[in-house]
């Protein structure tokens, strides 16, 4: 029940955020905002405060900010259509650009809960009781005090890009550029295995005292690193490396943020591991939105920019009728994946 209620908490967080990038670009623009609701379905409470509606409502699967106007016509000269292109534009891409800002925001509290700041430089090689090396790489010509700044050509900006690459590539051997003694050095072929586990991780990295430099330096980039994760599994999901079976919808993600709540035994143990899950789920939030699909705020910003290039509108009817059919069908795939959680949980 805990961790269920640990999940609202911060599914709740996430989609305040989200709609509060709507809600307070729309309000700067001077666009009447009729109802901001977090949650979809029957209100648990509401409330009016001037010209909006505040409302809590029963399912955390979602929320809006309604604004006048947004997907029909309107006389007000408040309403969302009729602002300037580059307003609207900036109302549609604030809710995303709000949960990227709280992705960093929550990698930068992570990066304080650490002992250290990691980076990409080499520390040591892993080695057996007697002191002879298990790793495979020292023996391809990796080095200590190599920084790795790319692998198999993608760019590397934090160690988590370094775990990714090698735990998500199904090819033996990488190619690496590392920078040693000032230079850039290429290596192929690179082979990882810690012949003694049996794992690819068979070396160690340093680990720097925090400053407030690095901490903002390394959760900047880290952010970047996450987000450019997503696209690479949205990516791999387009293309069919992964399937169906593989998503996972609210029960999965219920499932896995208590888990995350659940591990460790002191409370900073607790927020080490439940802080970067909720990070993770913002940041994905923010970049699913930003897709160009209908009833997404991606989609949204399609028609906009149709718009600013035609000089003409699309009719609001139509371009409503296109977003209540993309609703539907992200409902259908909704309650579809939830049924893969279920059988997953069963299994």
């Amino acid at each position: 029940m805990v961790d269920i209620l640990i999940a609202i908490l911060v599914f709740g967080v996430i989609i305040a955020v989200h709609e509060f990038g709507h809600f307070a670009v729309a309000k700067a623009c001077g666009i009447r905002v009729n109802q901001f609701a977090i949650g979809m379905g029957p209100a648990i409470f509401k409330f009016q405060r001037g010209e909006t509606e505040y409302a809590l409502r029963l399912l955390p699967i979602g929320g809006y900010c309604a604004m006048e106007g947004e997907d029909s016509e309107s006389t007000d000269d408040r309403a969302f259509r009729k602002k300037s292109v580059p307003k609207r534009i900036a109302v549609v891409v604030a809710g995303a650009a709000m949960n990227l800002l709280l992705g960093f925001v929550l990698v930068l509290i992570t990066t304080c809960l650490s002992d250290l700041v990691p980076s990409t430089t080499i520390s040591r090689f892993h080695k057996d009781d007697a002191g002879n090396s298990v790793a495979t790489s020292e023996q391809c010509g990796l080095q200590v005090d190599d920084k790795i700044l790319s692998i198999n050509g993608m760019r590397v900006f934090t160690d988590g890009d370094i775990s990714y690459k090698l735990s998500y590539t199904e090819d033996p051997t990488f190619d690496l550029v590392v920078e040693r003694n000032g230079e850039k050095v290429t290596l192929n072929d690179v082979t990882f295995l810690n012949t003694k586990t049996e794992g690819r991780l068979d070396f160690g990295i340093y680990g720097y005292e925090k400053t407030p430099l690095n901490v903002l330096s390394y959760s900047f980039r880290e952010t970047i690193s996450i987000g450019r994760m997503i696209w690479m599994s949205l990516f791999d999901l387009i293309t069919g490396k992964y399937g169906f079976h593989d998503l996972s919808g609210p029960v999965g993600i219920v499932t896995a943020i208590g888990d995350a709540a659940s591990t460790g035994t002191t409370i900073k143990q607790h927020l080490q591991s439940l802080i970067p899950m909720m990070s993770m789920i913002t940041i994905n939030v923010g970049i699913f939105n930003l897709l160009p699909l209908p009833a997404l705020d991606g989609g949204r910003l399609i028609f906009l920019i149709v718009e600013a290039i035609r000089r003409k509108p699309v009719k609001p009817e139509h371009e409503g009728l296109v977003h209540i059919i993309g609703l539907v069908l992200l409902f259908v795939l909704m309650i579809a994946v939830t049924f893969n959680d279920i059988k997953n949980l069963i299994a």
